[in-house]
């Protein structure tokens, strides 16, 4: 048990005004309970109820194999991409004041005339420092932390589930899930390459996934310092999350509402064990409401506001129809992009995968409540929805098309499909366990007993569902290879037009020129110099000319 983990937001004006739609997703999963589960008798194939487990055989390995393979391939270009990001739109500010003012330097200016989101500017001066090379990095060290924590994240659901966590379809869950937040949508370039929406909505996601590990071992740790030393963490990680990304912040303080009220309500383990997960809900909620105050009564928070034309409340029936209209467009594009499916696909791989070899539920045992599956469901939806009133709130009637953020309950999304396919693919082993039973004992009286418990072949049941599920999550996965492509044409591309740009740049201001000639090199629709005609309200080719120190820069 624990608390709760989802995406945020926290860049500046990054995207042009107009762009279309994009998609991602997310979900959170819980698995307390009792699951019961049969003693094993004294042969080690059998269960006391007479039931063998789930045949093994070599189809469920290799599926799983194949799709590390096809997922890992996506996500390692994606790594590989990291090397040809180069500076546009919030980069060429981050740059300069990471390099001129410093970590604090740049974090002062976010909390006094930027924003106000402390945690963003630090991980961001953080990133910058040292030129370019963090932003190049940064996509194969959110990759790798990923992969870690989901594994991680599912071996804890499969032992709640009382299963035998397999290594293969763990693999293959954290990628797939990977895969998917960053190729699904119609934001590829900023969900992974681009630095500033990645820390501010992409890196939240990860580091939610962490705290819910770190919630588990807290509330089962035995020695009260851990304990206590976890529950700190629980409030400082809340806090760094208000002031790091807001969409984030309000999707997992839901969650962790959410699970608080479960555990509050639901009778069952011993008063002092149930009040563990409550109070690290409870210190994760107070840490988001600390964070988020300090982030909105911030001067870089007021300035902001300042800048924004005067609407209606949020509140009035008017913006809360808009609010859900926008919504509805928001969720139209998420669930036209089918390849989501491949995450439930690759948890039914999950669910056969720890059954195979291991316990399975017995009759008459508890399953788990209503209340527990059903949780994800609200909190993706309302948290959807938090996400939409705030993009409404800070960016206007468009906001919602601003899919960099939907990582937020993207990611849980993404993970309650893959339990709610882990659960099928259980069942699925169970039928075939019990089939697989049956047959063996019709058969046993007119063949000799199995010498050491011989494993029984797979049956044509679970064949097919393996296979089945596996092509699923091919064929998911089969789709993202044009945008995968696509992107890694466009970032190539660009990387060599504006080497040799910079090159240019820098041999012109070392000759002495105060004004010199830019050619806008657009990608991952995301503002470049001269997004406007206004030169004075031009902040990126502010940015720009103070990242190469000349005072002016002019369309060439």
């Amino acid at each position: 048990m624990g608390t709760a983990s989802m995406t945020g937001t926290g860049e500046g004006k990054g995207e042009r005004e107009g762009e279309g739609t994009g998609t991602g997703t997310g979900t959170g999963t819980a698995a307390p309970t009792g699951v019961g589960v049969g003693r094993h008798s004294a042969d080690p194939g059998r269960a006391t109820t007479g039931r063998r487990p789930f045949p093994r055989g070599p189809v469920l390995p290799v599926v799983c194999a194949t799709v590390v393979a096809a997922a890992g391939a996506l996500i390692a270009v994606g790594c590989f991409l990291g090397l040809y990001v180069r500076p546009t739109s919030d980069d060429w500010c981050a740059a300069w004041k990471a390099r001129d003012l410093g970590v604090l330097g740049i974090t002062s200016d976010f909390y006094t005339t930027q924003n106000g989101r402390v945690t963003n500017a630090f991980l961001s001066g953080l990133v910058y420092t040292g030129g370019l090379t963090g932003t190049k990095i940064l996509p194969t060290v959110l990759a790798v932390a990923f992969t870690a924590g989901l594994v991680l994240l599912g071996r804890e659901f499969v032992r709640q589930l009382g299963g035998i966590p397999r290594v293969l379809p763990l693999i293959a869950c954290a990628l797939v899930v990977q895969a998917l937040l960053y190729y699904a949508g119609t934001r590829s370039y900023q969900v992974l390459l681009w630095a500033p929406a990645t820390i501010s909505h992409t890196l939240p996601s990860v580091i939610g996934v962490w705290a819910l590990l770190l919630a588990v071992r807290t509330v089962r740790h035995r020695s009260t310092a851990v304990r206590a030393a976890g529950f700190a963490a629980a409030f400082l990680l809340g806090f760094a999350i208000g002031t790091l990304s807001e969409p984030f912040a309000l999707v997992s303080g839901l969650l962790a509402a959410a699970v608080g009220l479960l555990v509050l309500l639901r009778p069952g383990p011993p008063a002092r064990i149930r009040r563990r997960p409550l109070v690290w809900c409870l210190l994760w909620c107070a840490g988001l409401a600390c964070g988020l105050v300090a982030l909105y009564t911030s001067p870089g928070a007021r300035w902001r506001r300042a800048q924004q034309p005067e609407r209606a409340s949020m509140l009035s029936a008017d913006e809360l129809r808009a609010a859900f209209e926008d919504w509805l467009h928001m969720w139209g594009t998420v669930t036209g992009q089918w390849a989501y499916l491949g995450a439930a696909a690759v948890g039914v791989l999950l669910g056969l995968g720890s059954r195979i070899g291991g316990r399975h539920f017995a009759p008459g045992t508890r399953r788990l409540p209503l209340t527990v599956l059903l949780l994800p469901v609200p909190v993706v939806l309302l948290g959807s929805f938090a996400v939409v009133v705030g993009l409404r709130s800070g960016y206007g009637p468009s906001g919602w098309t601003y899919a960099r953020t939907w990582t937020s309950f993207l990611v849980p999304m993404e993970l309650a499909l893959c339990g709610y396919g882990a659960l099928l693919g259980a069942a699925a082993a169970a039928a075939a366990a019990a089939a697989a039973g049956a047959g063996a004992g019709a058969g046993a009286a007119g063949r000799p007993a199995a010498r050491g418990g011989a494993r029984t072949p797979p049956t044509a049941t679970a064949v097919t569902v393996t296979v089945a599920a596996g092509c699923l999550v091919l064929a998911s996965t089969a789709v993202l290879v044009p945008n995968v492509q696509q992107l890694t044409t466009a970032t190539v591309t660009r990387a060599a037009a504006w080497d040799a740009q910079n090159a240019r740049i820098r041999a012109e201001a070392a000759r002495g020129a105060t004004d010199i000639g830019y050619t806008p090199l657009h990608i991952g629709n995301l503002a470049e110099p001269f997004f406007t005609r206004d030169y004075d309200r031009d902040w990126v080719a502010a940015c720009a000319s103070r990242w190469y120190g000349i005072p002016r820069i002019h369309p060439r």
